[in-house]
């Protein structure tokens, strides 16, 4: 394996859609799954990925570095944040999430488990 690769999210590896609210686009490099979410406005964890995943609340760990837009994400324990452009946010298993506003939250994300979105998630 070389020591340099480069993939664009312009030609993702895999594209996972959110019920016509928006899509993740994946590109894995050596071991490393990166991606970039556009959630559109009115999305929201619990409605859109929560039917896939068949789980109560998000269980994805989740690097992420916010493009344009805002998300609010409510973990299970009550705490409660907004995350906004050019903010990097940790986010551990145990939440739900929703778009702020009528702007698309455009975000990538480096720490997503890669059963998000799946039924494995």
């Amino acid at each position: 394996m070389s020591a340099l690769e480069s993939k664009s999210f312009d030609e993702p590896d895999e594209v996972r859609p959110f019920a016509a609210k928006g899509e993740v686009q994946m590109v894995t490099l050596a071991d490393s799954m990166v991606s970039k979410g556009r959630f559109e406005p009115g999305w929201r964890w619990s409605e859109h990925v929560k039917p896939i995943a068949g789980t109560e609340s998000c269980q994805s760990p989740h690097f992420l570095y916010v493009m344009s837009g805002r998300m609010h994400v409510a973990m299970d324990d009550g705490t409660t944040a907004e995350a906004a452009p050019n903010q990097v946010v940790r986010i551990e298993p145990g939440h739900d999430a929703w778009v702020v506003g009528d702007e698309p939250c455009v975000v990538v994300d480096f720490g997503m488990s890669p059963a998000y979105a799946t039924s494995g998630s």
